[in-house]
């Protein structure tokens, strides 16, 4: 029974991210996402080894539209191989951005906004997580991990945020996060526990207004903290 609803939580978890992506993204997300039956029968067989993390990592803007991100998330899924786990996540992203000097100077007389604007703000970013091991995983040694989180980030609250000369609004935004680096087991007799070190690129695709109704890309770079048990 505890099995079932294990297997009932992961599955809903997975379906409710796809259903929140914009729809441009959300073609190659469902692509994935039926892929989970075959991915969920190692769950059914018993085969499986559930996994948790807890996450902190800063990660700064690049390019044009700039924002630098303060970032804390937990996944928990299961490691289906020793090279191959996925879960589900859900993240607090604090959003610090970097508009223009003369921001809103040709577009802005008050009447286009009717919320509040900010540079300071809230993202929650849902998300499935794929992580490939490169190495055993259950041995005692360091080894190196790719990961992929995949999902839909959220702005909290009424108010937009600045970006470059337009502001970001707060619908669903479409959400990718990659990150390489080095598990590091801590505890000899339970090899699960360790910390994982990692360098992160971060994307973000929502919609912006600056005049004309475009979306926005935001690029980030930073680093990655983690452990798991």
């Amino acid at each position: 029974m505890k099995r079932i609803k294990l297997i009932i939580w992961f599955t809903g978890a997975i379906m409710a991210i796809a259903a929140l992506i914009p729809a441009k993204a959300s073609a190659q997300y469902y692509e994935i996402a039926n892929q989970i039956p075959n991915l969920l029968s190692p769950m059914l067989s018993g085969s499986m080894n559930y996994r948790g993390t807890v996450e902190a990592s800063y990660l700064k803007g690049v390019g044009d539209n700039q924002a630098d991100f303060l970032d804390f998330s937990t996944v928990q899924g299961f490691q289906y191989k020793s090279w191959f786990f996925m879960g589900v996540g859900l993240g607090v992203d604090v959003m610090f951005s970097h508009p223009n000097d003369n921001w809103g100077e040709d577009w802005n007389n008050g009447s286009y906004l009717e919320h509040g604007i900010t540079t300071t703000s809230v993202m929650i970013p849902l998300f499935t997580d794929f992580r490939f091991n490169i190495g055993n995983k259950f041995n005692s040694k360091p080894s190196f991990f790719i990961d992929l989180r995949l999902g839909a980030t959220f702005l909290v609250g009424k108010d937009y945020v600045k970006i470059n000369d337009g502001y970001l609004t707060n619908s669903e935004a479409f959400y990718l996060r990659p990150t390489m680096g080095v598990r590091i087991p801590v505890n000899k007799e339970k090899p699960k526990q360790a910390v994982n070190l990692g360098v992160s690129y971060q994307l973000i695709t929502s919609d912006y207004w600056n005049g004309w109704n475009n979306d926005v890309t935001l690029n980030s770079l930073g680093v990655t903290a983690s452990f798991e048990w």
